[in-house]
């Protein structure tokens, strides 16, 4: 029998490939132990006592061009193995986010399709949700309902500042509630999911916060026109404006660069929702 390397053992089987493949997501995936990811949230939560509360949402947004210890994270061997099993041998990150609901707070994520006003060129990608806290039902755990991958749905603007999303969508159609499965996690494990699978998560009804760190993964195929990139693993194949490491934890000009990379980000977000709901308004069948 020929042996695998050591490469292949550390990603993922095939069954766990077919799960994605035909649900559109994956959990529980085990990244890290406990300890480390605890000790990524107490970096954290020091950045924050030293800012004097939460990260703004700007900051928490591509922290990873601010943080050398959130690009380490980007980077690590542990996740990307797993996506590689899933997307191949090129990959760049389009975004990463802390995400995070305070204790016993209202904040929740409406159902949504990721990818809906991203605006890549096509949707080849596993976002990782990694957890940094328990992640239950009681704190406001994902939710996703398998098989909702297959096709971009239509979305609108709840205008709601309780939904979480940057653009406060949400899918213009009522979900099938009674599909959904709960992504659960202990902190060091990870869920990966489809750029189209349908999903949302609840309010934080817990004691502790609900925190997360969550890397945007595409083939190095895909392009974000307008936007840029951090090439994690082998080639830039669309040539996307790479991103670069921070020189250290905030640093001036990391922040100067992070600046004008959101500003970017954004613009592609407002560009693509106007085109989506631009569609959606004109009744086309098919959305792009």
């Amino acid at each position: 029998m020929t042996q695998q390397s050591p490469a292949r053992l550390a990603g993922l089987d095939e069954t766990q490939c077919e799960t994605f493949r035909r649900d559109g997501f994956l959990h529980p995936v085990d990244v890290m132990p406990e300890t480390e990811a605890k000790a990524l949230r107490a970096q954290i939560e020091a950045l924050e006592a030293r800012k004097h509360g939460r990260l703004s949402g700007l900051t928490r947004a591509k922290p990873h061009l601010l943080l050398p210890y959130l690009w380490d994270v980007v980077h690590d061997a542990r996740i990307l193995d797993k996506v590689s099993s899933l997307l191949g041998p090129d990959i760049i990150c389009i975004g990463s986010s802390v995400i995070d609901k305070p204790a016993r707070s209202d904040g929740y994520v409406a159902w949504h399709q990721d990818a809906t006003f991203w605006g890549l060129t096509e949707n080849q990608g596993a976002t990782a949700w990694l957890a940094l806290s328990d992640v239950t039902s009681g704190s406001g755990a994902m939710q996703a309902i398998p098989g909702t991958h297959a096709r971009q749905l239509r979305h609108l603007d709840t205008a709601d500042d309780k939904n979480m999303l940057g653009a406060r969508e949400a899918v213009d159609s009522q979900p099938d509630l009674g599909r959904a499965v709960w992504l659960m996690l202990k902190p060091g494990q990870m869920s990966l999911h489809h750029p189209l699978v349908l999903h949302g998560s609840g309010p934080n009804a817990s004691d502790d916060r609900r925190l997360g760190f969550v890397i945007r993964y595409t083939s190095a195929q895909v392009r974000q026109e307008g936007g840029s990139a951090t090439l994690v693993r082998g080639r830039n194949l669309a040539q996307v404006p790479l991103e670069v490491r921070p020189e250290a934890e905030m640093d001036p000009a990391a922040l100067k660069r992070h600046a004008d990379i959101i500003r970017q980000a954004a613009n592609v977000i407002r560009t693509a929702k106007a085109r989506h709901l631009a569609e959606t308004a004109a009744g086309k069948d098919q959305l792009q």
